[in-house]
């Protein structure tokens, strides 16, 4: 369900950065660790201002690096560049306190909250998250909201000490020039992409059919089947049909608005009416209401587009390619004038995921993306082919080669924003250790004799 009718999931997702990521998953790896039986004593490795450091704290970071593959580097170096992070959190902790920096209750307990809702969704319910974690929902609730204060804090100084870190252009090709020539780095190809998309539109009548076979399968229901059996025979929800239609617990916010005002208006085992949304059409069942959380299940059906309106469809981008070769109109015009994507604002450019940017590497394009502009020249346009809408529906596009590099080691011209980027990560690392200079000579900061080999990248002033 959450690839149907969560209406924002992907784009939240894009939008948290790799290492808020990461924090979710140290989170639950944290609270997994110290609710199993110990096994060895845990142990203060190193104390920051008044803020300590336990060996668990790295072990469940080290833990969640070999889970994503992690294989860079001894296991004694990976701890050394874990704790050297830890410590720098903890200083960052220290200073917040100094500054009397303020996150407030309600804010935390809000994004407490949506942790919470977010476990639950992975394990099902509230009792499956306090079995899996040996805990109790208030200390788990507790757990959590001290991580994620402390978190907050942290960013609320780092922000600061990052606000003014820039790059000049002289600054960028300086750094270009001082690299040694076997450290630039080799660029895959890249792909910038542009497309006009074309959505047939259903009728009338091939809504209707859909809606009455969803009555049909209600009534069904009502007369005594299984509304899980029919989900796992009938959804066209992927995601939720294997679970019988079940959806887990989710709060406000997190459906498409029709689809959540009928859900939250139900009591525990009641049916809604059939409920159409930008995915579809749907029948909901309510399974459990739990304070503002709902678990129900669903029926999606989606109204197929008719391969007459596909065709039409192709003949329409058939014609506009043509006025587009014929130098009639550019591309960029043709899509402001007749596409029905929103992305008609900016070109229709295809944007990366996974960088926010337009470029992609091979790897990363959607395999019929690929397989259509392969054998592309920049410049040219495809063939309208077929595609899928990010509602899952069925619809035709031609697709505009803009920009194709091909594999080659970094220069200049072509690749400035890598350079750039790698310039600014320079600049930040050498601000980062001006100020862990400056304020570990004001902070008491010790590690213990088992760490005290670690080569650490930045200067810290140890007692």
């Amino acid at each position: 369900m959450r690839q149907q009718v969560n209406k924002s999931t992907s784009q939240q997702v894009n939008k948290i950065t790799r290492r808020f990521l990461m924090a979710f998953a140290v989170v639950m790896i944290s609270l997994s660790i110290k609710a199993q039986e110990p096994q060895v004593i845990d142990r203060v490795v190193a104390v920051v201002g008044q803020n300590i450091i336990l060996q668990s704290d790295i072990e469940a970071q080290y833990l969640q690096y070999r889970l994503q593959g992690g294989i860079k580097g001894s296991a004694s170096s990976i701890r050394c560049e874990i704790l050297e992070d830890l410590m720098f959190r903890k200083l960052m902790l220290n200073q917040a306190e100094m500054d009397s920096i303020v996150v407030t209750d309600e804010q935390v307990e809000s994004e407490v909250d949506h942790l919470i809702r977010y476990f639950i969704s992975q394990l099902g319910s509230q009792e499956n998250l306090e079995k899996y974690y040996k805990k109790t929902m208030p200390e788990i609730k507790e757990e959590l909201h001290r991580m994620k204060k402390e978190q907050m804090l942290e960013q609320q100084v780092q922000q600061g000490m990052m606000a003014n870190v820039e790059v000049t252009p002289a600054e960028v090709r300086q750094c270009y020039n001082e690299m040694h020539k076997d450290s630039v780095p080799m660029v895959n190809a890249k792909y910038e992409i542009a497309q006009l998309v074309k959505k047939p539109p259903v009728t009338l009548d091939e809504k209707l059919e859909v809606k009455d076979r969803l009555y049909k399968m209600r009534k069904r229901i009502l007369d005594g089947e299984r509304f899980s059996t029919l989900a796992l025979l009938y959804s066209e929800d992927p995601g939720s049909a294997k679970n019988g239609g079940e959806l887990g617990f989710h709060g406000r916010g997190e459906f498409a608005p029709e689809f959540e005002a009928a859900a939250f208006n139900l009591r525990d085992g009641e049916i809604s009416e059939v409920v159409e949304t930008e995915f579809g059409f749907h029948i909901i069942q309510m399974i459990e209401r739990r304070d503002d959380l709902v678990n129900v299940r669903h029926i999606l059906l989606t109204v197929k587009v008719s391969l007459d309106a596909l065709q039409t469809a192709y003949n329409e981008l058939d014609s506009i390619a043509q006025l587009i070769h014929n130098d009639s109109i550019t591309f960029d015009e043709a899509v402001r004038k007749y596409s029905d994507e929103a992305d008609r604002i900016n070109g229709g450019m295809l944007v990366n995921p996974n960088t926010g940017g337009t470029l992609f590497d091979a790897s990363e394009l959607d395999q019929q993306v690929s397989v259509t502009v392969n054998n592309m020249k920049v410049g040219e346009i495809s063939e309208p082919v077929a595609m899928k809408t990010s509602d899952n529906k069925d619809a035709c596009r031609i697709l505009y080669l803009k920009k194709k590099t091909l594999p080659h080691k970094a220069n200049l011209k072509e690749d400035y924003t890598l350079f750039r980027d790698i310039a600014l990560q320079k600049k930040r690392e050498e601000v980062i250790n001006k100020w862990i200079v400056n304020k570990s000579q004001k902070a008491y900061i010790k590690v213990i004799d088992d760490f005290k080999d670690c080569d650490f990248k930045f200067d810290w002033n140890f007692q």
